[in-house]
């Protein structure tokens, strides 16, 4: 068994549970409200996770079947999900993530160990636990994007985070060379030690011409203080000014306002 892949899959199916006991609860008005992501309503939320859900679930058949996706199939399923009211994509993503949700549950040892998935991003196949991974994130952030529209004190449920920071540490570590920002910095490198509560941890990072999640540094130019459900958020654009007032704090070289100006999201 690969244990990331095994956490990755069972944080996804917690995920979605939680999420579809809210969505199968909210009325038409409340589906057109602002989402906690940038220029999107809930439903949009809504269609992306769905639209994604069935996108992973055609690339994991196809892997387990040896054959290749078409390289323009994305497009028809965006146009789909783009196409529908928001009532048919919030129902749309509770029937795409349960599909994919079985059919995570559905894989064996062996898959789970040896399947190998081609992403078109990626120079080589992808196994499991970076496949799964990448889903996890989309999943747990734009979950907390609807959460947050109705509950402003909204948090990534802290066993869900803690195997977000592991992705970030091993599979998933080239993500934040794509989507920080570091010259948004005025000088760099900079190397920060990270303690985190729930669960007490503590980590490293390094702004330099890319950013770089770590093992705790032996020397740095500054601390972050935040629970552990507040990295995952800070490192994808989610890490608001007023969570200074729900237990972060970042002393020495940066400030609060630097690192969200390094993490913009995407």
């Amino acid at each position: 068994m690969t244990p990331l892949a095994d956490k990755t899959i069972d944080a996804d199916h917690r995920t979605y549970q939680r999420l579809a006991r809210l969505v199968g609860a909210l009325t038409d008005d409340e589906l057109t409200q602002p989402s906690g992501a940038s220029e999107w309503t809930v439903a949009q939320v809504l269609s992306h996770l769905g639209s994604g859900a069935q996108i992973t679930l055609e690339t994991l058949r196809a892997a387990q079947a040896g054959v290749d996706r078409a390289a323009d199939a994305n497009q028809s399923v965006w146009a789909r999900w783009n196409a529908m009211s928001p009532r048919e994509q919030a129902d749309g993503y509770l029937r795409a993530g349960g599909e994919l949700d079985q059919a995570y549950a559905e894989l064996d040892s062996a898959q789970r160990i040896d399947l190998r998935v081609p992403m078109a991003f990626l120079p080589e196949p992808a196994g499991l636990d970076l496949f799964t991974g990448m889903r996890l994130n989309e999943a747990a952030l734009h979950a907390w994007d609807v959460e947050v529209a109705f509950d402003p004190a909204a948090t990534i449920p802290d066993d869900v985070a803690a195997v977000l920071v592991e992705q970030y540490l091993g599979p998933l570590a080239f993500l934040l060379g794509f989507t920080a920002k570091t010259d948004a910095l005025s000088s760099r490198p900079v190397t920060l030690t990270l303690r985190t509560t729930s669960p007490d941890r503590t980590l490293g990072l390094t702004l330099g011409d890319q950013a770089r999640l770590t093992d705790a540094p032996e020397q740095s130019d500054g601390e972050v203080h935040l629970p552990g459900e507040a990295l995952p958020r800070l490192l994808t654009g989610r890490l608001r000014a007023s969570d200074s007032a729900g237990g972060v704090r970042v002393v020495g070289a940066v400030s609060l306002d630097d690192l969200r100006r390094v993490f913009p999201g995407f």
